[in-house]
């Protein structure tokens, strides 16, 4: 018979319900709490950003301020005030250089034909350096009213025997120069170091990955933190986009790349500072934030786990007990008591339960009573067919042994149907030892010998402990019976009988074999007869 196929336990299926349930609630609630944080994880970053860049920007004001209050310095308090017909500036423009050194590289004082006046400190200017050609030269002459910032380059104009390359930005103004009694315009130079700029810059980050740049008006770059890998065409900045920005923070796609452009102008010099955001710096994605929500979301996995499985085994170990005790009433354990707890349906079922188990065991004990009976009813009637029919046949043999003056082959033949007779009455009794039951079929063996006039032999073995077990009476002589008529009956002689009982290995039962080498072959298949272990004197019918 083919196993019974199993469908998922109520336990796990009430779990996993429960568990998907709250997993679809709680993925809909992270999702919209997702979106909701990250929308404000973005404007708290943009806020932030905000807050550097005005910082970042004051400082590169103040940091302007301060060369353009040195250049204020220099011409109303130096040079303006100054005949250099009759004294020199050096020393003045020298003090003003000292105290300002960690910024500044260079103060120069040129005439307006390009003729260098002064020079802090002490430098020689280049033969090759055509003061009247510079930018920085014409553009003060002929704006005289601003002060003129250059790009960043390598300052190139005086000798330096300390180093060759020095990276200045050159800021000039138109100043009028005193000699005498004339008056001329000049043009006054400070180069700044543009190390001391980048210092400012160049430890502001943005987020995750962000960065600042320094542009001038028309898009330039003027410092940025990947600036030679930028002049080397390996990396690339949109900073003339950036250019084009008023202040204020924009989102963009840049090589594939979503971010965010926030833009500051610098006062006065028309620069601009630019930050960089990508938006994977102000999202849920990085690194650490994942392994935060994935180590969040295990650990709600696992409280709504340790919760469901609570619930369910609460809701279903009653339903466990009580199948447990169903199971016992479907292996025939009708006496066991049923489980009865758990919630009220619960208990209400395991009464229902038990009441019908009570009401199964009075049917069954009916049922068993009406068999037993009706079966003694059919054996009674067997033998009252089969005890006239062969005491006929058996009185018939006497007879023809006494006419033919047979007296000890009568006298056996009376004397097994007296056992034979003894045995089948049993003062009632339907159940009998094994070893009546063998001497029954045995007297009956006897006397169908003599009937056959030895077609055949017989021969019946049991153990000693198989002879003290309980059988039901007279139910190895119809097989006999059927051995004989079947299988001796047309033999000419030779003929065998074998019975046999003895205790089944595999079930345990009482087994009667019945065998004969009657004319269907050489030993027919057994006829077999098979009934429960029953100790002599028992009353219980066994069953067949």
């Amino acid at each position: 018979m083919s196993a019974e196929k199993k469908g998922l336990g109520i336990r796990y299926s009430i779990f996993i319900y429960f568990t998907v349930t709250a997993l679809v609630a709680i993925l809909s609630i992270g999702l919209s709490m997702y979106d909701r944080f990250s929308d404000q994880l973005t404007e708290a970053s943009q806020n932030e950003d905000q807050i550097l860049m005005n910082q970042v920007n004051r400082s590169v004001d103040t940091y302007l301020r301060n060369i353009m209050r040195l250049s204020d310095a220099l011409y109303y308090g130096v040079v303006k005030n100054t005949d250099i017909s009759e004294e020199g500036i050096f020393d003045r423009m020298k003090l003003l250089y000292d105290s300002n050194d960690g910024t500044v590289e260079n103060i120069a004082l040129f005439s307006g034909d390009g003729e260098l006046l002064s020079v802090a400190p002490a430098a020689r200017l280049r033969s090759t350096v055509r003061t009247w050609e510079e930018s920085w030269f014409k553009e003060p002459l002929e704006k005289m009213e601003n002060l003129h910032f250059s790009m960043p380059h390598v300052q190139y104009i005086f000798d330096d025997a300390k180093s060759q390359y020095k990276w200045v930005i050159s800021v000039s103004r138109a100043v009028e120069v005193t000699k005498g009694v004339s008056v001329s315009q000049g043009v006054l130079l400070i180069d700044i170091r543009y190390s001391s700029l980048e210092q400012l810059l160049e430890n502001v980050t943005l987020g995750n990955g962000g960065y600042v740049y320094l542009i001038s008006n028309d898009g330039q770059i003027i410092y940025h933190p990947k600036a030679q890998l930028i002049d080397s065409g390996r990396v690339q900045e949109d900073h003339q986009k950036a250019a084009g920005y008023r202040d204020g923070t924009y989102e963009e796609v840049f090589q594939g790349e979503k971010r965010y452009v926030t833009v500051k102008s610098v006062g006065y010099t028309g620069w601009k500072l630019v930050g960089v955001t990508p938006t994977r710096s102000v999202s849920f994605s990085g690194v650490k934030t994942r392994l935060f929500i994935l180590f969040v979301v295990l650990l709600i996995l696992f409280l709504l786990l340790v919760i469901n499985f609570y619930i369910s085994s609460k809701i279903t170990d009653p339903i466990h007990e009580l199948e447990g005790s169903v199971r016992k009433l479907e292996d025939g354990k009708l006496d066991v008591p049923v489980y009865i707890g758990g919630s009220y349906e619960i208990q209400h079922l395991g009464r229902s339960i038990a009441n019908m188990a009570s009401q199964i065991q009075v049917l069954m004990q009916d049922i068993v009573e009406e068999h037993e009976a009706k079966r003694k009813r059919e054996f009674d009637t067997l033998q009252s067919q089969i005890n006239p029919h062969f005491l006929y046949n058996t009185l018939d043999i006497i007879v023809w042994m006494v006419e033919n003056e047979k007296k000890s082959e009568a006298v056996k033949v009376v004397t097994a149907l007296a056992r034979f007779f003894r045995i089948s009455l049993s003062k009632g009794k339907s159940i009998i030892p094994v070893r009546d039951e063998l001497e029954h079929v045995r007297n009956y063996l006897t006397i169908q010998q003599m009937r056959f006039k030895n077609k055949f032999t017989y021969q019946i073995s049991a153990r000693e402990e198989v002879l003290e077990l309980a059988s039901l009476k007279l139910m190895l002589q119809p097989l006999v019976e059927n051995a004989i008529y079947h299988g001796m009956e047309f033999m000419d002689g030779d003929g065998e009988i074998l019975i046999q009982a003895e205790i089944c290995e595999s079930s345990g039962h009482l087994c009667f074999l019945i065998q004969d080498n009657g004319p269907c072959g050489p030993w027919s298949a057994p006829s077999a007869l098979i009934s429960h272990l029953l100790p002599a004197g028992s009353f219980p019918l066994g069953r067949t």
